[in-house]
């Protein structure tokens, strides 16, 4: 189990592909809040996932591939 924080800075361009691969893993997803945060131009994302750790490392390392988005993981359990 593991959280995982998006930050994303072109949500216009990005969101068809970020919404593509998190539909790839969507059974590994237990729950998603997104949050823009207007101030900064950026748009904040948290995952809750329960995977493998390979499953997890692919799905943050297909997000963080995508141009303005970086993605990182903390296992929780």
């Amino acid at each position: 189990m593991a959280v995982l924080g998006i930050v994303v800075n072109n949500r216009e361009e990005t969101s068809r592909k970020i919404n593509n691969i998190l539909s790839d893993f969507g059974h590994i997803i237990v729950g998603r809040m997104g949050i823009p945060y207007k101030e900064k131009g950026i748009s904040v994302i948290s995952i809750i996932v329960d995977g493998t750790n390979d499953e997890i490392g692919a799905l943050a390392g297909k997000l963080g591939n995508i141009n303005g988005v970086k993605a990182k993981v903390a296992i929780t359990y």
